[in-house]
């Protein structure tokens, strides 16, 4: 079979209806993501698409040039989210991969990265160093809550008995960046910009939830994540460090999968994390199962990966963040992980 692979210039309804029938499909393969990210941070989206001598789809793969002087050129897919990767046919995949592999190639990236959630048939080696872990939904929040261990059922009413609330809806980005941007100073990285979840609430405004969990009228735990398919991915979590003993990050989550089984999806995702982190731990206590994520690359040297602050370059940064000022972090942030794919 004769396939060709080009730079996308159809509409949005060819390319999301070709992908949501894929296997390996997510939100973060949608179109409109192209134009978030130009808009926001102004990075070259190279989405390439595979046909067929007829022109019909075979092939999608959204990928983005992340570059910078400091951390180095990377193509990745998707760059600031857990998944990515091509979809598609067999022939239309390797069509794809190879694209990408022969555009990195004469560019010179540092990394190629594709981020799959499943595996694909591709000679490109694959990391595991990320996974996910899924929850599968009951029909109801009863016997959901039921299914829960005694600890975990305890800790999800302990909020409760300090007054806590959830509220959703787009009234919350803003007080969901508050918290979100404190957590992430506090954790010692540069948070992602206000812009950057104002646009995702324009984009897709019909599968994006925002909400935040109160004690006495300010926010103290929040979220934000994606609805797709029969699951709802909790991309984004944070909580306030001065409010541990109420555990209101257990109200939140527990509150969105309320959200999800009464909207009828059948599958809560956590979310990526790091295996054997203490995030995983949280993650792990809800009785999900872990799936290891496919992250395949195609390096200019042996062992390259993203930035992160566990390389020993960089590991000076978050001694150094955590004892900024909010404010200033919040602004000065973003203009430093735009370059952190």
């Amino acid at each position: 079979m004769t396939i060709t692979v080009a730079r996308y210039e159809g509409n949005e309804s060819e390319w999301d209806g070709f992908a949501r029938e894929q296997s390996g499909y997510t939100h973060f393969h949608r179109l409109r993501w192209r134009t978030l990210i130009d808009k926001v941070f102004g990075h070259d989206c190279i989405y390439l698409a595979a046909r067929d001598v007829e022109g019909n789809l075979v092939g999608v793969l959204p990928l983005v040039r992340v570059r910078s002087v400091v951390f180095g050129h990377y193509l990745v897919s998707m760059p600031f989210l857990n998944y990515g990767g091509p979809l598609g046919t067999q022939e239309g995949i390797r069509a794809l991969v190879n694209e990408a592999v022969a555009l990195a190639q004469s560019e010179k990236v540092k990394l190629l990265e594709l981020r799959n959630r499943t595996a694909i048939e591709t000679p490109l080696g694959a990391s595991h160093r990320k996974v996910t872990v899924v929850l599968d939904l009951p029909s109801t929040a009863e016997e959901l809550f039921n299914r829960f261990d005694p600890k975990l059922r305890s800790q999800i009413r302990r909020p409760l008995k300090a007054g806590a609330s959830v509220r959703f809806g787009r009234d919350q980005i803003a007080p969901f960046f508050r918290v979100f941007s404190q957590h992430m100073r506090d954790l010692g990285t540069p948070s992602q910009p206000l812009a950057f979840f104002q646009e995702i609430a324009r984009q897709f405004p019909d599968d994006s939830w925002f909400a935040c969990a109160y004690i006495d009228g300010s926010p103290v735990a929040a979220g934000c994540g994606f609805c797709f398919g029969d699951e709802f991915e909790m991309s984004w979590a944070a909580s306030l460090r001065a409010f541990n003993r109420e555990s209101p990050n257990m109200l939140l989550y527990w509150a969105c999968m309320q959200r999800a089984i009464g909207e009828g999806l059948t599958c809560f995702n956590f979310g990526r994390c790091t295996p054997g982190t203490g995030a995983h731990r949280f993650k792990l206590q809800w009785g999900g199962r872990e799936e290891p994520l496919w992250w395949y690359g195609f390096a200019a040297s042996v062992g390259a990966t993203t930035p992160s602050p566990d390389d020993r370059a960089f590991r000076w940064g978050p001694g150094i963040w955590r004892h900024l000022p909010t404010s200033i972090a919040t602004k000065v942030g973003p203009s430093i992980v735009r370059f952190i794919p």
